[in-house]
């Protein structure tokens, strides 16, 4: 080849680089070819395979060819990652479809809807207004970034696609919050503060809408389904079931430690309910040689009515793992299945209660089926329309500016949206197909009958 010494030098290395490591491939950094020559075999196999296919061609049998062979990405330093789709687990199906959407299938026929211009329709004497609340976030820098360090402000609300952002009539009223999070700002906003809010929520409609019945719909999240201190649930076994909860003083403020963290204390786990509704202590009383101390939950089962208890295992082990198609396997999850653990209720259903609301948890990973995702995604395209600014009194100027570009109209098409997901969801669809059904049935409120034979002829 007439090459230099040095170049024949530096082939040998490279050519023991290679057959140590098949991985690395030498890759020339002079000249015009700065490429692997496996580039242009790529090149090559797809020329021969297009070849073998005939006169015409599609780009998609590019793609089909590329699909059928890994080697390429990894080429290119792209890996395989299976990532966990919540949407799909059963227990968040089941829960769509056996509560949420059976729930709101119940009460649908008193809600109101909307024509083709988006106007009102509703024939109940006695209308539902839906409520939906959720907490947004906002950075500092107009571009909707993932949060960072710098300043930022949250904000939660409640949307309603009858009445827009919930306020007064005359506007004088609202229940909307803009809070600095952080530890060294405001905080972080706790069941105790949605609590308040959901209050000041619940005041309004019941004064400005007295003729319209009203629901709360809220995410499944911890903070909205955490339920009153000493409530029914399954400790470990050997804590004699006090429950441990965030210590008080007599004005109400946390106690905190030397270490500076919220001091805890126990208490006693409620009674619970027997089947005629009378009450059932979990402590022996005053007068017994044991009084205060946990009865144990044989001896808890046995006046249920369950027979044999004390020769039924405390728990399953390892990891609690039972055998399938045996409901009495051990203490603990009978216990866990009884009426009166499963139904305990949260806080935000109790306060609810009290003022004759309705209240209704989304399934886990739907954010389809809460539309006031879309208008938080509407204001955020408003925010990063807004210069970007350091300032924090141009952040919360921005951010509701942002919120008030929101129309109840562009709200009561977003409303209709999540109705077709849940319809769509309710004649058995997949998320995948509810997509495109959703997609292509954009002016209705439900899917016509004859979207199931569409989905299967495009092979969806």
């Amino acid at each position: 080849m007439e090459m230099s010494s040095w170049w024949a030098h530096n082939l040998h290395e490279a050519t023991k680089a290679y057959i140590n490591d098949h991985i690395n491939i030498p890759i020339n950094p002079y000249g015009t070819w700065t490429l692997s020559q496996l580039t242009n075999d790529l090149a090559h196999e797809i020329h021969e395979h297009l070849q073998s296919i005939g006169a015409y061609v599609r780009a998609q049998d590019v793609v089909e060819y590329l699909d059928r062979d890994e080697q390429w990405m990894k080429l290119m330093d792209y890996r395989w990652i299976q990532n966990h789709c919540g949407h799909k687990c059963s227990d968040v199906v089941d829960y769509r479809q056996n509560v949420f959407l059976r729930k709101w299938a119940a009460e649908e026929g008193r809600m109101h809807s909307w024509g083709t211009n988006l106007e009102e329709i509703c024939s109940a004497e006695q209308p539902l207004c839906v409520w939906k609340s959720r907490w947004v976030h906002k950075n500092t820098s107009a571009i909707p970034y993932a949060k960072g360090e710098g300043a930022s402000l949250m904000a939660a609300d409640f949307v309603s696609a009858d009445h827009g952002w919930l306020q007064s009539p005359d506007g004088k009223e609202s229940v909307w919050v803009l809070f600095k999070a952080g530890k060294s700002r405001d905080g972080y906003f706790s069941n105790e503060e949605i609590l308040i809010q959901c209050q000041k929520a619940m005041d309004i409609v019941q004064t400005s809408w007295p003729n319209e019945d009203h629901m709360f719909v809220f995410d499944n999240v911890t903070t909205h389904l955490k339920c009153p201190n000493g409530s029914l649930g399954i400790p470990k076994v050997g804590t004699n079931w006090g429950v441990e909860v965030t210590a008080r003083n007599l004005a109400g403020k946390i106690i905190y430690g030397t270490d500076g963290k919220p001091s805890k204390t126990k208490i006693r786990m409620a009674n619970g309910t027997f089947k005629d509704g009378s009450a059932q202590s979990l402590y022996f009383p005053e007068g017994h040689a044991c009084r205060g101390v946990f009865k144990g939950m044989a001896t808890i089962l046995e006046e249920c009515g369950y027979s044999n208890t004390s020769n039924i295992q405390a728990e399953c082990k390892p990891n609690f793992t039972c055998k399938s198609g045996i409901p009495q396997c051990y203490c603990q999850r009978m216990l866990y299945n009884e009426a009166d653990f499963i139904n305990v209720k949260s806080t935000l259903e109790l306060a609810c209660d009290t003022c004759g609301i309705g209240v209704l948890f989304l399934a886990k990973f739907h954010c389809e089926l809460n539309f006031i995702e879309q208008c938080w995604g509407h204001a955020k395209r408003i925010y990063h329309q807004k210069p970007p600014s350091s300032s924090e009194q141009d952040l919360e100027t921005n951010l509701i500016d942002a919120l008030d570009s929101v129309t109840v109209e562009q709200m009561r098409k977003y409303a209709q949206r999540s109705c077709r997901f849940m319809n769509a969801y309710q004649k058995g669809l997949s998320g995948k197909q509810a997509a495109w059904a959703t997609k292509k049935y954009c002016g209705h409120r439900v899917l016509p009958n004859s979207v199931l034979a569409e989905l299967e002829a495009a092979r969806i």
